[in-house]
């Protein structure tokens, strides 16, 4: 019985989770579930996230959310690529770098969504988006140096990568809402090229969230 895997588009927690899967090569059956139609407060759903967020799975008879954890369950449950390459020592800065792209880049991004995204234009917080988008670009900046080859950890894909990415693309994708956010200027040639070779994996373009195509 194939995995089920519950997908929101647009949630780069989701997202980090399909690329996970694709890479992998999991065979698994995508239920999207619609934040505007309330799909997450179901109790079919509450059911297996009571949390009502996404992303969850479905493993025969395992359940589990949290996209990091979830990541790391496909790595030591199905052969194929490792998401966690390496010595230990390399696997403990991919997972370091998980936690640095949670925990700081995604928390200001957070903020700037919450603002863009979700407040109504005419009672958007200007100071709080600067400081927001501030935030970023000092991430970004912090990010550039912080790239250790063709990929975020070294020669090869790794958790970092499905993690980090997904967090850039959505803070680009606020552009479309704010143009003036001017989101190219905050990333340089190391994250860009990484970027670029992320988005020509042979299984990025059926990731991409269905309503940003």
């Amino acid at each position: 019985m194939a995995l089920t895997f519950y997908y929101g588009s647009g949630s780069p927690y989701a997202w980090r989770v399909w690329l996970a899967l694709e890479y992998k090569q999991v065979p698994f059956e995508q239920k999207t579930l619609s934040f505007s139609s309330g799909d997450l407060r179901q109790p079919a759903y509450l059911a297996v996230n009571p949390r009502g967020k996404v992303p969850a799975i479905v493993d025969g008879s395992f359940t589990l959310y949290e996209s990091v954890a979830i990541v790391e369950y496909l790595d030591e449950q199905y052969r194929g690529p490792s998401l966690f390459p390496g010595s230990p020592a390399q696997r403990a800065v991919v997972r370091r770098m998980v936690q640095e792209s949670d925990q700081y880049y995604a928390s200001a991004m957070e903020r700037l969504v919450d603002q863009i995204l979700f407040t109504p234009q005419e009672q958007w917080d200007l100071q709080r988006i600067a400081k927001a988008r501030a935030s970023l670009a000092d991430e970004l900046m912090r990010w550039e140096k912080l790239v250790l080859g063709d990929f975020l950890s070294g020669p090869v894909l790794s958790a970092a990568d499905f993690t980090l990415y997904p967090l850039i693309a959505l803070t680009q994708r606020m552009q479309r809402r704010k143009a003036d956010l001017d989101t190219p200027s905050m990333i340089g040639p190391k994250v860009s090229a990484w970027m670029k070779r992320i988005e020509a994996l042979p299984y990025f373009e059926r990731t991409l969230p269905p309503h940003w195509k």
